[in-house]
């Protein structure tokens, strides 16, 4: 059923539990390299910049729900650690009625505002169409990625990664399937693109459902479980909506990256495009054991463990730095020749460019390594204001590359980003981790109550009658 992190070897179970997450992550990197790889092979490399150019509006729109959704499943796996199954179903009805209304929110907005906000970023006038064409596919889908993403981090909160990854191998193959289905045999051309990830990921959720209902029972929920009290909502937005404000602030950063990158011109666009699915894939394992640290984290946490956490960060970071040694090196050795993989072996300004941001990004993997650990730790512990203020770090890091770097180095100053993004991060994050280990050693509680004190004007909006 579920995986008890609370006992056991902890570098074991964490290596564990990451290996089926980290392939089910593969495959859902493999979504977006199947567009994009489809896109370029049939429809060509102006479409192919289109797709890739929507990356950064994307994250801002569906990263605040898969962050919010991340929130929800810490407080799952606080209570399947504590062992309160009364909670856990109380928690998924919460979580499912949240999930909902910020769904609402975000269709509505996005599928209205996509033309405007791609304007504002400066999107060529070649892509803008075709750009706009595929955005609007993927947001009037919202609801099927958001059901998704909270489905499967409520399984993997309870410690079970097998069984997302089981329904994204099906969905993955599935996705591909329709990518030519609707670009080659209906010549829906980049919107075809967009039906066959959203229709991947409403399977994917269905699929989820019906294994909840029927093979998880401590997770199926009854009537008397939808009556939340107002405490609980405030709990469960106190800690939720912060680590969706985390993805979005970080989105805006990426969204002006990418507003600079428009006006370098579609060689640009082309090559971040290129070299972003490669360093998707290649920091993958990285963000899978952040992940993995936040369901650890969560379950000793509510268990009282706090030990094994520390042990946990210690073994684990080791793990990772050593990850991205090897893989920096590999990218700056052959980044060029998995990027003619996309955009191939004659756009040699395209490869010139993916070799620069490769320079620029994979020798510094080793503080996104650490920017993961630490991150999700944190996030594990309810504590949700020190991940915001990296949030913002990361913003002001990213704005700075784009307004200053940018005008001086061009496409190095922009790839540059990144890296000094990870750094500003890292800082607030590296402190109140150490801060934060140290209260706990001495026995103070977490406070996590005053974390982030906008989320005290958004519970005020919870109606009176809650009880």
């Amino acid at each position: 059923m579920g995986q008890d992190m609370t006992k056991g070897n902890p570098i074991h179970l964490i290596i564990q539990f990451t290996l089926p997450m980290l392939l089910g992550n593969v495959f859902q990197q493999f979504y977006s390299m199947a567009d994009t790889y489809i896109v370029s092979q049939t429809l060509g490399v102006e479409a192919f910049s289109a797709v890739g150019s929507t990356g950064s509006i994307t994250f801002l729109i569906l990263g605040l729900a898969t962050g919010l959704t991340a929130g929800l499943s810490v407080i799952t796996a606080q209570y399947f650690g504590k062992k309160d199954f009364v909670g856990l179903r109380r928690n998924l009805a919460a979580s499912l009625m949240i999930s909902l209304a910020i769904t609402l929110i975000l269709t509505i907005f996005a599928t209205m505002y996509t033309r405007e906000i791609l304007s504002l970023m400066k999107t060529p006038a070649n892509l803008i169409d075709d750009a706009q064409a595929y955005l609007v596919v993927i947001f009037a889908g919202t609801g099927a990625s958001v059901m998704f993403n909270l489905l499967s981090n409520v399984l993997r909160a309870i410690g079970d990664s097998k069984t997302p990854l089981l329904f994204l191998a099906i969905t993955s193959a599935l996705n591909v399937i329709l990518d030519y289905w609707f670009i080659l045999g209906f010549h829906t051309g980049v919107e075809g693109a967009g039906y066959a990830t959203v229709l991947s990921q409403l399977v994917a959720s269905i699929l989820c459902l019906v294994y909840i209902w029927k093979k998880v029972p401590m997770l199926r929920i009854y009537k008397e479980d939808w009556k939340i009290t107002k405490k609980e909502w405030i709990h469960h937005l106190r800690i939720s909506l912060p680590m969706g404000f985390q993805s979005s602030i970080i989105a805006v950063g990426s969204m002006t990256i990418q507003t600079t990158l428009n006006s370098l011109g579609a060689t640009a666009v082309a090559a971040t495009t290129a070299a972003e699915k490669i360093n998707g894939m290649a920091t993958m394992p990285l963000q899978s054991f952040g992940v993995t640290m936040a369901t650890y984290t969560a379950q000793n946490f509510g268990a009282g463990n706090y030990d094994r956490i520390w042990v946990g960060v210690k073994k684990v970071s080791q793990l990772v730095l050593g990850y991205s040694f090897v893989m920096g090196i590999l990218l700056v050795t052959f980044g060029r020749q998995f990027a003619s993989v996309f955009v191939g072996n004659g756009s040699d300004a395209i490869l010139d460019n993916v070799q620069i941001y490769f320079l620029t990004n994979a020798t510094f993997y080793f503080l996104l390594a650490l920017l993961f650990i630490y991150r999700y730790t944190l996030q594990g512990l309810g504590n949700s204001s020190a991940p915001t203020a990296a949030g913002v770090m990361e913003l002001i890091s990213r704005m700075l590359a784009a307004v200053l770097l940018a005008n001086v180095f061009g496409f190095a100053g922009v790839s540059i980003a990144g890296p000094l993004a990870w750094l500003g991060a890292l800082i607030p994050l590296f402190i109140s981790y150490y801060t934060t280990k140290k209260r706990l050693e001495n026995g103070e509680p977490m406070e996590t109550e005053k974390d982030f004190s906008l989320t005290d004007a958004v519970s005020k909006l919870i109606p009176r009658f809650a009880r």
